[in-house]
């Protein structure tokens, strides 16, 4: 039987081409093969499903996450695996919310895009997505994983972050290795892939919008601090601290963040650092968060602590079922 790829197009500057004008404008994704001829040789069958309507990243929410992850679970027996073109500014929370909403995965989900759009004669975009399609039809050597393609380099989506706004190597994974390398071959790296499940796939499509990002800095005051702790409704927060998960002693900050924690909102404490982990105690002037109640991010990125934070809101009740849960590796977005 011959391998199928379902392409879902969610908009981003990949998807864009020129008319005889020079106009940049979005492409039907049904007009793939006009785009990129050299995928009618391909060994695999290529389907489509397009995004109503399709949208710039920067316009990226919990309910297209929703869209998505249906999309895949209705035709998840029908492909070997599924490449979501998408645009590059949100693409690290998407690869991250999809990797929490699908438990027990065991077909790639891959998702590329590029820094110029196919329309453009330098576009990055063919070979990413020529690459990514190969990646998510490969019987051989399958990844049941959410990735990342970009610039020949596969990564765990949920460890990924963009690192540039003008080069092609636009993404990164700091504290976790790549998955695998294009070259003239796809070097692949079987001990860093996670090992295929031997249970049921399980879709979660409930997202609590509830959190908020406080981001420490230098100055800060105690009404910026309470603004964002006192927001109605708020059900967790994350504090963006320096090094190791180090913030101010200050009498007023602690009180503000006590206070906040025993009215049952979780305070997560995620480094503002691209590499390295949060270790709170290792320094005084982190010693006060763990007595207070503050839960370590370790290693995870803001981009998955924000999605890992709504998944878990949005599936589970009991404040300290969830609290225990961040600082479990749910999806292998965190290093223990």
């Amino acid at each position: 039987m011959k391998n199928a790829v379902l392409i879902i197009y969610t908009g981003g500057t990949i998807g864009m081409v020129q008319d005889e004008n020079g106009t940049l404008h979005p492409f039907a994704l049904d007009r793939i093969y006009d785009v990129l001829p050299l995928l009618k040789k391909a060994s695999y069958q290529i389907d489509s499903y397009q995004l109503d309507p399709i949208i710039d990243s920067s316009n990226m929410n919990p309910s297209v996450w929703q869209n998505i992850a249906s999309v895949i679970e209705k035709e998840y027996d029908n492909y070997d695996g599924f490449l979501v073109l998408h645009g590059t500014d949100t693409m690290a929370y998407t690869a991250s919310a999809l990797s929490f909403a699908f438990e027990n995965l065991s077909k790639p989900i891959v998702l590329t895009g590029s820094q110029l759009p196919l329309g453009m004669l330098r576009s990055d975009g063919r070979e990413n997505i020529i690459c990514a399609l190969e990646i998510a039809s490969a019987r051989k050597m399958l990844i049941p994983e959410v990735c990342i393609f970009f610039e020949n380099k596969l990564y765990r989506g949920n460890r990924s972050t963009k690192v540039s706004a003008q080069n092609f190597n636009a993404f990164t994974s700091f504290n976790y290795p790549s998955l695998a390398v294009a070259g003239i071959d796809i070097y692949y790296k079987n001990d860093l892939i996670a090992p295929l499940p031997n249970a049921p796939m399980k879709v979660y499509k409930h997202f609590d919008e509830n959190i908020a990002v406080l981001h420490l800095f230098p100055g800060i005051t105690q009404r910026v601090v309470n603004s964002v702790l006192s927001i109605e409704g708020l059900k967790a927060v994350i504090i963006t601290t320096y090094g190791s998960g180090n913030a101010p002693t200050e009498d007023w900050f602690l009180e503000e963040l006590e206070n906040v924690v025993k009215k049952g909102v979780i305070v997560y404490d995620v480094t503002q650092c691209k590499s390295g982990s949060v270790n709170i105690g290792r320094y005084a002037t982190s010693s006060d968060m763990g007595r207070i109640g503050v839960v370590s991010g370790y290693d995870i990125t803001i981009e998955a602590a924000v999605t890992k934070l709504m998944f878990l809101l949005g599936n589970y009740s009991d404040r300290n079922e969830i609290t225990d849960l961040l600082t479990q590796s749910l999806r292998g977005e965190i290093t223990l």
